[in-house]
């Protein structure tokens, strides 16, 4: 055993088992020694770009800490049997053995969520220009409360594409890297008709899924054809709270949602509501023309068809759909693993063309960071 204080800064260091002891103050974390070893920020370890320079079968099976030394906010450390030496910050392991409670972006606990529509009101419009030269509020904004909506964006063919690559990658799929959201005359999907679509989330028959969504306004003269957003994660939460049974039953009975056309046959089985590992609601695919019919036992059917019924109603609440209308040069950008989106019918005459494309949230996460830290 081995241990050394420092008594002006509060900080001690003890070294048990092999292991490593450090108390601040009054807090006190252990920190096994081949976690310490694998953290370690040396230059033999660590490359400029901060990635690895060595793999865990490089590391002796048996490592622990061999003696520890504190120098100012710092701990010194000797590691056995192979006697390698590593500084670490004091305050980065105290952090360290506190998991951070938002560290996927992506689950509830990282969001602003809204149960009704009024709740997310008004509706903060982003000019374009002014979205150009800092995007940061707009994509905090599809983060925080699963949307964002630019205005002025030029009604141009293609111009999706740009707003996309300001922040991430176009996911390209079936559809093309564009989608043309307009009547067609022989449709391969009830998107490309003047009907009215219930709230869904887009492609929940992939696997990944595209988790975000952009809709481009070209032209709109028709009449109806109002957009829709609805909160998934809110509703998702409510029924939780509500009826605890049908929330386990929709995050534990898995569905399969299946697209099929002369070109393309896709599938995945996932359930409606996907948690982390830590039960939070990470997740939501929701598509009544999509999914296909579970086949389960009566008993099994029954309670998953009224747990389907319950969340349904939540989300299909008129009070919960925000609804607003698409002009041209409007976009709107959304999370399609949180939002459902909707629209009502319009007639044909006048015309109605939205450009859509799919992206990810890790490229737009990523943009975010490196605007919200200059």
């Amino acid at each position: 055993m081995y241990s050394h204080v420092g008594e002006s800064l509060g900080i001690s260091a003890l070294v048990e088992g092999g292991d490593l002891y450090l108390r601040v103050g009054d807090t006190q974390v252990e920190i096994a020694a081949i976690w310490l070893r694998d953290s370690c920020p040396c230059p033999e370890s660590r490359a400029v770009n901060g990635q690895k320079l060595f793999n865990i079968v490089d590391l002796p099976a048996d490592t622990r800490v061999e003696r520890a030394r504190v120098v100012g906010r710092s701990i010194e450390v000797e590691f056995a049997p192979d006697g390698h030496r590593g500084v670490f910050d004091v305050e980065a392991l105290i952090a360290a053995d506190t998991p951070p409670q938002l560290a996927d972006a992506r689950n509830e606990d990282a969001k602003r969520l809204w149960r009704l529509a009024e709740e997310a009101s008004p509706m903060a419009w982003n000019d374009w220009s002014e979205y150009l030269v800092d995007p940061a509020p707009a994509l905090r904004a599809v983060i925080d409360d699963g949307f964002a909506l630019l205005r002025g964006v030029p009604p141009d063919s293609g111009q999706v594409l740009v707003v996309a690559e300001t922040f991430g990658f176009v996911r390209k799929t079936n559809y093309g890297s564009i989608f043309d959201v307009r009547v067609e005359e022989n449709p391969v999907n009830l998107a490309f008709t003047g009907l009215a679509i219930s709230p869904h989330t887009d492609n929940p028959y992939r696997d990944p899924v595209p988790t975000l969504q952009l809709l481009h306004c070209i032209h709109n003269a028709a009449t109806g054809g109002e957009s829709g957003l609805v909160d998934g994660f809110a509703a998702a939460k409510m029924l939780r709270e509500r009826n605890p049974r049908a929330f386990d039953i929709l995050t534990n009975t898995a569905v399969t949602f299946r697209f099929d056309s002369a070109d393309a046959h896709l599938s995945a089985t996932m359930p409606m509501i996907g948690l982390d590992q830590t039960g939070r609601i990470r997740e939501i695919r929701f598509n009544n023309r999509s999914m296909v019919s579970p086949r389960l036992e009566s008993g099994t059917a029954r309670e998953f068809y009224s747990a389907y019924r319950s969340f349904a109603e939540l989300l299909y609440h008129p009070e919960a759909q925000l609804n607003f209308q698409l002009d041209a040069g409007d976009c709107l950008i959304f999370d399609n693993t949180r939002l459902l989106h909707a629209r009502s019918a319009f007639a044909a005459t006048g015309g109605r063309h939205l450009q859509g494309t799919y992206a990810d949230l890790d490229g737009l996460l990523s943009t975010l960071q490196a605007f919200e830290e200059n």
